[in-house]
C-alpha cells in the first residue's frame, strides 16, 4: 500500500479512457453521430475561414475575430473527437501519459483562448456601436493583433498552469478515467493525495479565465443594449439587436457549461454529466458557431452567394 501510494507518473505508461457506452450497437451509432458532427464542425468552420480570405468587404476586425475563432473550433474539437471515435472503434481504449498530457494542455490553450475571443469579439461590438466614428482608430489593424497576442499569451499561461498542478500529483492505479478524453476533473479523480491545493486553483483560474471575460461581454452588452435602445430607425434597431443575439447564444453555451465544469468544487463531481457537459461547451459550440454566425449574418451569406456566384461564371 506504501508503495502504491508513492506511485507518482513516472511509472504510469498509460491511460484507460472509459469514453461512452461499452455496447458495440450504441457505440457504433455514437461513432457515426459523432464523426458526422465532427466532419460538418469542420466543414462549417472553414467555410467561414475561406469566405472571410477571399472576400475583401469581410476584411474587418469582426470577421477577423471570427475567422480566429473557427480555427481555434477546428483545433479545438480536433482535440478530443479524433481520439474519442478511435477508442469508439477498438476494443483497447487507451491513451499514453505524454499524449494525455498534450491532449490535456492543448485542449486548454484552445478553450482559454476560446474564453478571452469571446470578450475580445463583445469590445469589438461594444466599440463598432456605441463609439462608430473611433472606431477605425481603436480598432486599428495593430489593436486587433496586440489583442490576439495577449489572447495567445494568457490560454498558455492559463493552461500551463493547469497541466502542470494536475499532471505533478502521484496517480494510483487502476487507471481508468471515466470521460471521453483527458480533462482536469476527471483525471484529477485518479489522484491518491490530497486535491485541496487543485480545488482552489481551479476556482481561481476559473473566476480570471471565465467569470472575468464574461463580466466584460455582460458589461459591452449592457451598454450596446442602452445604445441600441436610442437608435430611432426601427431596421436599424433591429441590426444591431440580430448581429448581439447571435453573440450572446454563442457565448451561454459556451461558459455556462464550462463555468460548471471548472469553478465548481471536487465533490459534486458526477462523470456522466460532466461528459455532457464536455460535449456542449467542446464538440457543440464549435458545431453551432458556424451556423449562428452564417444563417444570422448578411455579410457571410452575400460572400457565399458570390463564391457559388464567381465559380458559376468561371465555368
Amino acid at each position: 500500500m506504501q508503495r502504491l501510494g508513492k506511485e507518482n507518473h513516472s511509472s504510469v505508461s498509460e491511460f484507460l479512457l472509459l469514453g461512452f457506452s461499452s455496447e458495440s450497437q450504441v457505440r457504433t451509432a455514437l461513432f457515426i453521430f459523432f464523426l458526422l458532427l465532427y466532419l460538418i464542425t469542420l466543414l462549417g468552420n472553414g467555410l467561414i475561414v475561406t469566405l472571410i480570405y477571399l472576400d475583401s468587404r469581410l476584411h474587418t476586425p469582426m470577421y477577423f475575430f471570427l475567422s480566429i475563432l473557427s480555427l481555434v473550433d477546428m483545433s479545438y474539437v480536433t482535440t478530443t473527437v479524433p481520439q474519442m471515435l478511435v477508442n469508439m472503434a477498438r476494443p483497447r481504449r487507451t491513451i499514453s501519459w505524454g499524449a494525455c498530457v498534450a491532449q490535456m494542455f492543448i485542449f486548454l490553450v484552445l478553450g482559454i483562448a476560446e474564453c478571452v475571443l469571446y470578450a475580445i469579439m463583445a469590445y469589438d461590438r461594444y466599440v463598432a456601436i456605441c463609439s462608430p466614428l473611433h472606431y477605425s482608430l481603436l480598432m486599428s489593424r495593430l489593436v486587433c493583433i496586440k489583442m490576439v497576442t495577449v489572447c495567445w499569451s494568457i490560454s498558455v499561461t492559463g493552461a500551463l498552469i493547469y497541466t502542470v498542478f494536475t499532471m505533478r500529483l502521484p496517480y494510483c492505479g487502476p487507471y481508468k478515467i471515466n470521460h471521453f478524453f483527458c480533462e482536469v476533473p476527471a483525471v484529477l479523480k485518479l489522484a491518491c493525495a490530497d486535491t485541496s491545493l487543485n480545488d482552489r486553483l481551479d476556482f481561481i483560474l476559473g473566476f480570471i479565465l471565465l467569470l472575468v471575460p464574461l463580466s466584460l461581454i455582460l458589461a459591452s452588452y449592457v451598454r450596446i443594449f442602452a445604445s441600441i435602445l436610442r437608435i430611432r430607425s426601427t431596421q436599424g434597431r433591429l441590426k444591431c439587436f440580430s448581429t448581439c443575439a447571435s453573440h450572446i447564444t454563442v457565448v451561454t453555451m459556451f461558459y455556462g457549461p464550462a463555468m460548471i465544469m471548472y469553478m465548481r468544487p471536487g465533490s459534486w463531481y458526477d462523470p456522466e454529466r460532466d461528459k455532457k457537459l464536455a460535449l456542449f461547451y467542446n464538440v457543440v459550440s464549435a458545431f453551432l458557431n458556424p451556423i449562428i454566425y452564417s444563417l444570422r449574418n448578411k455579410d457571410v451569406k452575400g460572400a457565399f452567394l458570390k463564391v457559388l456566384g464567381g465559380r458559376g461564371t468561371a465555368h
